[in-house]
């Protein structure tokens, strides 16, 4: 089996140095592969490589490793404490002593040429020793372009321009440090999140732990206000409990006996017994941080297209530099000074800095946003995806409904009244396991009824049809209308009553003795209180199809329908003919979004462009099977998600926009010499900074369900 180790850093400053590092690590002799997660800040390495020589392999950009598994506390340095800032600030006192000694002693004066020297060493000494390196190595990136202008700005007496430039690259750098970090600060907070200690009872004793020291059947305890650190079951207690964490939900749940909690939630008013169902590894929450992680990790195809784009750039752009500076002078009659200079000015205006980071930066910020608010998004190509969605199918039962039977209908025939047909059916049903057994054992429930002072005996289930038992020395039967009808003369008028329940969507059961039917009681599954308004909000954002496609009977489906802005209704479906209408939906409509309860719709989830699966907390067939997961199971993420796709999309377009056209207009005012060195690089540091600011809009974007309770 192969050794793989992962490991979180910190001090990782850009997607440049996060390439460089990865190089680096596979360049250690006992390491057979490495792969290192900008967005995530995480090293995955294969093979044998000690902290040492990572961090040595991470020396040049100050990279810290820490193992995943250490909780060692990673306390945020605030910005004017970092030693790359600290430096770039000493470097500036420098610039500008310089500056003030052009104007005093003069600008060739050895001391004023001294002072711009210190600014360019003390400011520029990682800049200029990793350059040179790659230089040696035959390696481009900006770096290389950063210190050849450097150097050749100091070859041609340009100390100040050099100077300069050092300093504002500098902040561009500590800008984009800043910024990343931002963004992964939605991350960060989801693993912060869960507790790392747990209270847990052992024999008769409260001992605090670490959460990687319990197993599984361990009973922890959680006092009221206390987050909950692990996946478990409550054994003791009543609470209600906050799972905003993972589900973006802010109303608590309530929470007794044999219910299932989840850590990183925030237990209420009451005290619970928790019998633990999971280790720390394999709790909800890791599973989504791990997702996330990996989403961030997984490159958009506009990424890679700016990657390849980046990785042939850099050369052309020396190229350019090359021909400006020699071109003039050996055949038009151009000074070398002048033009040497236009040259170095092309390298600084080439730093590829904005166009690199134009898309991680906003697919790393949109998809640790999304978590925030209960939406998996398992990568930037998905993100993508959503952006160009036009048509969206939808499952029934579990998805546009709660998936939940309730009773809504009962009907006496004889002797009995409404609350005497509850009670006689909730008696014998207690036995059975059936779906609508549960629907009458709930409405009983919730209309007070008790059945204890009832007898029952005799009970036996009939497969497909119904179930019978001995009430009060009584035979009773209970189930489908042909249960009785091969028994029983069923009246006209009662038949009437069942068949316009059942053009209604109903399920309809009968309950009657040996001699007579007594009543019926109708049973559906409900339409979730926010499908209309969600529908019509999708169509209010330019979805132009929603599509029901489901398994139940054509009249169930027109029944539900009835209430729903749907534009297309495809019933009596088997999984595989779901997966033949997306396929045909395709053809005709271009990209689609499925959405199901991942579980019975998998095959369809994945032959739509976009599986979103109603995702509830802790549904492990929803997290693998599809490629967004509302974890809440809360069908209002929706216009979230479609609304995230397409600003999304839409900044990493800006973002290409302003990282090119402001490098093709810097290089047309170079020519004329009307963009000096410094201005150069502070146009380049401009356009990063636009790019990143522009991404962290995505921040903004409200995730929480408008829709009418």
């Amino acid at each position: 089996m192969e050794n793989k180790q992962v490991y979180r850093l910190q001090g990782l400053s850009c997607a440049n140095c996060a390439a460089t590092f990865e190089k680096n690590v596979k360049a250690i002799a006992t390491v057979k592969d490495a792969e290192v997660n900008f967005g995530a800040a995480k090293l995955t390495v294969i093979g044998e490589a000690s902290i040492e020589e990572l961090e040595k392999a991470g020396a040049f950009d100050g990279i810290t490793v820490i193992p995943e598994t250490e909780r060692k506390e990673q306390k945020a340095e605030p910005f004017w404490k970092k030693k790359t800032n600290v430096v770039a600030l000493i470097s500036a006192l420098f610039l500008l002593a310089g500056y003030i000694a052009t104007y005093t002693i003069g600008e060739r004066h050895i001391a004023t040429i001294f002072l711009f020297i210190a600014s360019i060493i003390i400011g520029g000494y990682h800049l200029l020793k990793t350059g040179i390196n790659n230089l040696v190595r035959l390696q481009f990136d900006m770096n290389t372009l950063m210190t050849i202008a450097v150097i050749g700005a100091a070859c041609i007496g340009e100390w100040k321009e050099g100077a300069v430039v050092v300093f504002l690259f500098a902040i561009s750098e500590a800008l984009e440090r800043y910024s990343m970090d931002t963004a992964r600060r939605s991350l960060q907070r989801l693993i912060d999140i869960a507790p790392k200690k747990a209270t847990v009872l052992r024999d008769g004793k409260e001992h605090e732990v670490d959460v990687e020291d319990v197993v599984v059947g361990d009973t922890v305890l959680v006092k009221p206000g206390q987050k909950i650190a692990m996946d478990g079951i409550v054994i003791r207690g009543e609470s209600s409990v906050n799972e905003a964490a993972i589900t973006g939900e802010s109303m608590p749940v309530a929470k007794t006996v044999g219910d299932e909690v989840y850590a990183g939630t925030m237990n209420g008013e009451g005290a619970l017994e928790v019998q633990v169902t999971k280790r720390v590894e394999d709790t909800t929450i890791a599973k989504i941080i791990h997702l996330v992680e990996e989403a961030q990790a997984e490159r958009a195809p506009t990424q890679q297209f700016v990657d390849r784009f980046a990785r042939y750039y850099t050369p052309a752009i020396m190229l350019i530099a090359l021909f400006v500076a020699i071109v003039p002078p050996l055949w038009l009659g151009g000074e070398w000074l002048t033009w040497v200079y236009r040259g170095l000015t092309v390298l600084v205006v080439g730093c590829p800095c904005a166009l690199v980071i134009s898309t991680p930066v906003a697919i790393v910020t949109a998809i640790g946003q999304a978590a925030l608010q209960g939406v998996l998004i398992k990568g930037g190509v998905y993100l993508e995806e959503i952006g160009k969605i036009s048509t969206m199918v939808f499952d029934k039962t579990g998805t546009l409904t709660t998936g939940t039977p309730e009773v809504t209908d009962i009907h006496p025939f004889g002797d009995l009244d409404e609350k005497e047909m509850l009670k006689i059916a909730a008696a014998i049903e207690k036995q059975s396991e059936h779906p609508l057994a549960s629907a009458i054992l709930r409405k009983a429930e919730a209309s007070q009824i008790s059945f204890d002072d009832l007898q029952v005996s005799e009970f036996r289930a009939m497969a497909g049809k119904g179930a019978a038992a001995r009430v009060n020395g009584t035979m009773y039967y209970i189930g489908k209308p042909s249960l009785f009808s091969s028994t029983l003369s069923i009246s006209e008028n009662v038949r009437a009553q069942i068949t316009h329940a059942q053009k209604q969507g109903k399920t309809v059961m009968l309950l009657g003795d040996e001699t007579k039917v007594l009543g019926m009681i109708a049973v559906s599954d409900q339409l979730r209180e926010n499908a209309a308004f969600v529908l019509e909000t999708l169509r209010n954002l330019g979805i132009s199809q929603t599509i029901m496609l489901t398994g139940d009977h054509e009249a169930t489906a027109r029944a539900v329908a009835s209430s729903l802005p749907l534009t297309d209704i495809r019933a009596e479906l088997l999984p595989e003919e779901k997966w033949t209408a997306i396929q045909m939906l395709q053809r005709q409509s271009g990209r689609i979004a499925m959405v199901g309860d991942g579980v019975n719709d998998a095959p369809a989830l994945a032959a739509a462009n976009i599986g979103i699966a109603m995702g509830d907390i802790g549904t492990d067939v929803a997290l693998e099977t599809a490629d967004v997961v509302l974890m809440g199971d809360d069908l209002g993420k929706l216009p979230y998600v479609i609304r995230l796709g397409r600003k999304t999309m839409r900044i990493i377009q800006q973002n290409i926009a302003i990282a090119f056209l402001l490098k093709v207009l810097a290089l047309v005012l170079i020519v004329p010499g009307w963009l000096t060195l410094w201005m150069a690089i502070f146009a380049d540091m401009g356009a990063t900074l636009l790019v990143l600011l522009n991404s962290l809009r995505l921040l903004r974007l409200d995730g929480i369900s408008k829709s009418k309770k």
